[in-house]
């Protein structure tokens, strides 16, 4: 559903969706039972996450306010709503919320009443001085003088500047070697003991974190959860940038909180400046808590410091396009969260040798990969490989198991 939504809403609106949705209220109506399926399906799905997050609060009969016109609008959605609720969770107990949503909104931001006579509320400023200048002084916001004049340069001198400029990232990932131990070390510890790795960042930063963490459960076999990533403004600002979203520190502090981060648990913040509020808020937390804290940051002159465990400062330097991170900073932080949680994979033993042995044979590609994998560790033919996966729910470890037993390999 997170690939789903934002691939609908590349080409439409968020109300165009919505509105598909009276087809199938009108078919469900008429008896068709494909549009009641449907509606069974969509109420119990949102049942469970209701029921899961009961369960995370530890509450046995909560009060639950149905909110929004679909609720007030759709009376048949709201009754298999409450009868998929009742069942997974029979102390639960729904109720039509008659009071405005905009009203609980404001109670939460603090405002016990909303008055026609209330004065206008002012505007905060944008950032404090302070803060603009310290983001004005990162070395990624500074200009490239070898990339001076780029709207003018030819394809190939523009290609041969790109790879000349690589040759940063390579000096800036040395210069850190020691860092980057300390928190590989940190990361792999935290992971050994039952702890999950939270990557933590906004915009490339942030989405360099989805890719390393998406990529754990089919390279290594690991539980989705035990590395996640947070990205400042949700799963859509993957897709679409929403860097306002990153100014915030309680809303960093507040993920990693429904999250229910402990001790055992570590936090890698991300940010190419290092000063990016949602990172540094969910650190600050994260340290409250006593989990481990990892800074991954291109800019070793910030001004806005933070206490953490480890702090790892890349000095790639100015971008060739001045301010985009992507770029370098992009690159050698890419490279570091390789290290980071692939040396936690194979201290956690889901590497043998140098070889992908937890590898989840989903595909062709996959399965031909787990074929090899086999018959490298064992020394088996092609046949006995493939049964053996077969016969093993295409497991590489166990069907390696099985073919040296039948042969005495090693």
């Amino acid at each position: 559903m997170e690939e789903l939504v934002p691939f609908l809403l590349q080409d439409t609106s968020k109300t165009t969706v919505a509105g598909w949705a009276r087809c199938v209220f009108g078919a469900a109506q008429k008896g068709d039972r494909e549009a009641r399926g449907l509606l069974d399906e969509a109420a119990g799905a949102l049942a469970q996450r209701v029921v899961y997050l009961a369960r995370r609060l530890k509450l046995k009969g909560p009060q639950v306010a149905l909110v929004g016109g679909l609720f007030e609008n759709q009376a048949d959605y709201a009754a298999r709503f409450r009868r998929a609720l009742r069942r997974m969770l029979p102390g639960a107990k729904p109720f039509l919320l008659t009071v405005p949503g905009v009203l609980g909104a404001a109670r939460l931001a603090g405002m016990e009443k909303i008055s026609a006579e209330q004065k206008p509320v002012e505007k905060k400023a944008m950032a404090e001085p302070a803060r603009l200048a310290a983001f004005a002084k990162a070395a990624t916001e500074q200009r490239n003088p070898r990339s001076r004049g780029l709207d003018r340069r030819t394809i190939p001198e523009l290609v041969n500047l790109f790879i000349r400029e690589e040759r940063y990232v390579e000096k800036a990932l040395a210069a850190q070697r020691r860092e980057i131990a300390q928190a590989a070390a940190l990361v792999a510890k935290r992971l050994q003991g039952g702890g999950r790795l939270f990557h933590v960042g906004a915009g490339t930063s942030g989405r360099l974190g989805v890719v390393d963490a998406s990529e754990m459960p089919p390279t290594f076999n690991a539980p989705p959860e035990q590395v996640q990533a947070i990205m400042a403004g949700g799963p859509a600002a993957v897709f679409r940038s929403q860097e306002g979203a990153e100014d915030s520190m309680e809303t960093g502090a507040a993920e990693l909180r429904a999250r229910g981060l402990t001790r055992r648990d570590v936090v890698c913040g991300i940010a190419a400046s290092g000063q990016t509020p949602f990172v540094l808020g969910a650190l600050a937390y994260a340290r409250k808590v006593g989990a481990g804290t990892v800074l991954l940051s291109c800019n070793p002159e910030r001004v806005m410091r933070t206490a953490v465990d480890v702090e790892i400062d890349l000095p790639t330097g100015p971008e060739i396009v001045t301010g985009s991170t992507r770029l370098k900073a992009g690159t050698a932080t890419k490279l570091v969260l390789n290290m980071l949680s692939t040396i936690a994979m194979v201290r956690l033993g889901r590497v043998r040798d140098n070889l992908m042995v937890h590898v989840q044979a989903t595909n062709d590609k996959l399965r031909a990969r787990a074929v090899r994998l086999v018959r490298a560790l064992t020394g088996g033919s092609e046949v006995e490989a493939q049964s053996a996966l077969e016969k093993n729910e295409w497991r590489v470890t166990a069907a390696a198991e099985a073919v040296s037993r039948r042969g005495g390999r090693r």
